[in-house]
């Protein structure tokens, strides 16, 4: 059994789970909140996301690679994962609270080989990547509600 390893980081977005799930749900708006700047581009996304769905993204860290997705938890307005072949998971929770809605992003490395990755930092890097999506993610969700 493999220890816990997920990283995460938590903001109050005003504006309701439904508007922000839609913004999740759709795998064609996530460069607009990608907060680590390696999201270059969706390569192949159904037009929204649901249980089961593949979607592959072209991304660049130094160099260009592509990243193919499935969603593994989809609970409408709540939750939203997805994992890559390494079946590390990004995982969105929503709850709606006074002034808007709790958005926690995680990323869990609980898989054996998610030890590898500490060493390179990757799981700071990754929070503190998030704390930039969820930013990104109010100004999309609160920008759209406003037209």
């Amino acid at each position: 059994m493999s220890s816990v390893r997920k990283v995460s980081a938590t903001r109050v977005i005003p504006a309701s789970a439904h508007d922000i799930f839609a913004l999740l749900a759709d795998a064609r708006a996530h460069a607009r909140f990608d907060g680590s700047a390696t999201l270059q581009e969706v390569r192949d996304a159904p037009p929204r996301l649901f249980l089961g769905a593949t979607f592959s993204m072209g991304m660049k860290d130094k160099v260009s690679y592509g990243v193919k997705n499935k969603v593994v938890v989809f609970e409408e307005d709540r939750c939203i994962a997805w994992h890559h072949f390494a079946q590390f998971v990004w995982r969105y929770d929503l709850e709606e609270v006074e002034g808007g809605t709790r958005v926690t992003e995680s990323f869990d490395y609980s898989k054996p080989w998610g030890v590898l990755i500490e060493p390179l930092h990757w799981p700071e890097r990754n929070r503190q990547n998030m704390e930039a999506s969820l930013e990104r993610l109010e100004r999309a969700v609160t920008s759209s509600s406003s037209r």
